[in-house]
């Protein structure tokens, strides 16, 4: 190998130079970030994604808020426990396909819906974006997600 291909290499492997560092730290940070905003709603970040779904779809079977979320079963399942026995949505069985499971809002997950609007101008603000600038970056990470998925 040349000098010239083996510092070509080198700097491939610099953590500076990938891409999915900076993707992995952000993204842990804007979790953290949204946890002050989240605690005032008593609610984890999870949560707050399934309650998005929800209020934006009333109802939804498991495996679809799993495919909207990017989630699994095996991680959906217990968080949907949690917020079953805080009455914030409730899980049933459909009738024509016992296979298949039910996530509807029950009217405590509804009324966080008012408290919670707040909460994204809240992270624009604290993120210094304008909403332009939000959707544009929004477009650019689910062009990537679905280029991943």
């Amino acid at each position: 190998m040349t000098k010239e291909a083996s510092a070509s290499s080198e700097s491939l492997l610099k953590l500076d130079n990938q891409l999915c560092f900076p993707l992995y730290a952000l993204s842990r940070l804007v979790t953290k970030a949204y946890q002050p905003y989240l605690q005032a709603l008593d609610l984890t970040y999870p949560q707050y994604l399934v309650l998005l779904a929800l209020w934006e779809h009333r109802e939804l079977t498991v495996k679809a808020l799993g495919e909207k979320l990017l989630l699994d079963s095996g991680t959906l399942t217990p968080l949907l426990k949690r917020m079953e026995q805080r009455h914030l949505l409730s899980r049933t069985r459909d009738a024509h396909d016992e296979r298949s499971v039910r996530v509807a809002l029950l009217p405590a997950g509804q009324e966080l819906r008012a408290k919670a609007c707040e909460v994204p101008q809240q992270m624009l603000h604290k993120l210094h974006l304008s909403p332009s600038a939000a959707e544009s970056l929004r477009t650019q990470l689910q062009q990537l997600i679905s280029d991943l998925t």
